[in-house]
């Protein structure tokens, strides 16, 4: 990020600020308003493809002592997060919970680090600068991409050139925090295959799939971080490469195709900025698993809610999602990705990716 940018974030975080001062002047009970985020308060934007918060609005007051002191945290952490931008460093979310502790008043300390993350997102909804403008940073992702892609990225350093292939191991190239800093300079890719566990990514990269289908493989590492999310943007976006999602046969996965495609209820705010609305889901399918007759495990009560709320969920409201969801409660079963070896090691990058993919018109 440039300084130009740092100093626009610090100016538009210490402008919030100066609102708090500015309501107590007019003698206004100071307050911050926020949109609710839950699933009732998501709706469909339809000029931009994407879900986005709706109207309904949650407010943070000083009009009481519980919310007085939500105010208080959010003013101690702007004055950190300017701080930060104004020495040029960084910190991690962990580490903003921890440092809130040595602050000199006990009422703005943060009681665990999901209220710290939460105050993090009201000041990236009101101020409109994404956490990485802050310069903060989630515990290291891991998260990698394999394929035929060369990038140039910025470091500490200065700047480097890394073929996606051929400049790194078996463990593929780590997606940084903040993948804005990176260039797309060349690319051999016909499609992006994101992948959710750890053994298949590195299954399809033994079996060679990203050579011979010339796929760029993201390994989202279960749910996926906003960098991983942005990332699949940027190269869908900028290179017109198609994105598809290949992940576990339950509930639990197809909320992390839900993030990619739709956006994740949580950062509704940036859609736009994570969200690829192109994105096709592969499978595992409930129709795989019978069509396959894959290994399963019968669903849980907490799979059967959670496919239940999965119907009633905008962002699952599509005949397709309808008829696969309706089956698998038909079916109580789940599937993992990596059942497909029960048909050989081969059979997923031999028959069942090319065949989806096929039908699908990826390649």
């Amino acid at each position: 990020m440039s300084a130009e940018n740092d100093q626009q974030a610090k100016e538009q975080l210490l402008d919030l600020a100066a609102q708090f001062y500015d309501q107590f002047e007019l003698g206004e009970i100071p307050h911050m308003s926020v949109p609710t985020r839950t699933k009732n308060n998501i709706e469909y934007d339809e000029e931009m493809d994407v879900w986005v918060y709706g109207d309904r609005e949650s407010t943070r007051s000083a009009n009481s002592v519980r919310g007085a002191r939500k105010l208080l945290k959010a003013v101690y952490t702007i004055e950190f997060l300017a701080n930060q931008l104004e020495e040029d460093r960084s910190s991690t979310l962990r580490e903003l919970y921890y440092l809130s502790e040595s602050w000199d008043n006990e009422e703005a300390q943060f009681n665990d680090q999901d209220e710290s993350n939460g105050l993090i997102e009201d000041l990236e909804i009101v101020s409109e600068v994404t956490r990485e403008d802050f310069h903060m940073r989630p515990e290291e992702s891991g998260a990698t991409i394999m394929g035929p892609l060369h990038l140039r990225e910025q470091t500490r350093r200065g700047e480097r050139e890394i073929h996606c292939q051929k400049d790194v191991g078996e463990g593929g190239y780590q997606i940084p925090n903040n993948p804005d800093t990176i260039e797309f300079l060349d690319n051999d890719a016909d499609f992006i295959l994101a992948v959710e566990t750890g053994g298949m990514r590195d299954r399809l990269v033994e079996n060679g799939f990203d050579e011979e289908y010339n796929a760029l493989i993201v390994h989202l590492k279960g749910q996926p971080a906003r960098a991983t999310r942005r990332i699949t943007k940027r190269l869908h976006d900028e290179l017109d490469l198609p994105v598809t999602v290949f992940a576990d046969g339950d509930p639990w996965s197809y909320r992390i195709y839900g993030s990619i495609a739709y956006g994740s209820i949580k950062s509704a705010h940036l859609s736009e900025y994570l969200a690829t609305p192109e994105a096709q889901y592969i499978g595992i399918q409930p129709a795989d698993i019978v069509e396959y007759d894959l290994p399963t495990d019968p669903l849980s009560d907490s799979d059967i809610n959670a496919l239940e709320s999965e119907l009633e969920d905008p962002r699952f409201q599509t005949d397709y999602w309808e008829e696969q969801i309706e089956l698998q409660l038909e079916i109580e079963k789940k599937s993992e990705q990596q059942s497909l070896a029960a048909r050989g090691l081969d059979f997923v990058t031999d028959t069942y990716l090319p065949e989806r993919l096929s039908e699908m018109n990826v390649i």
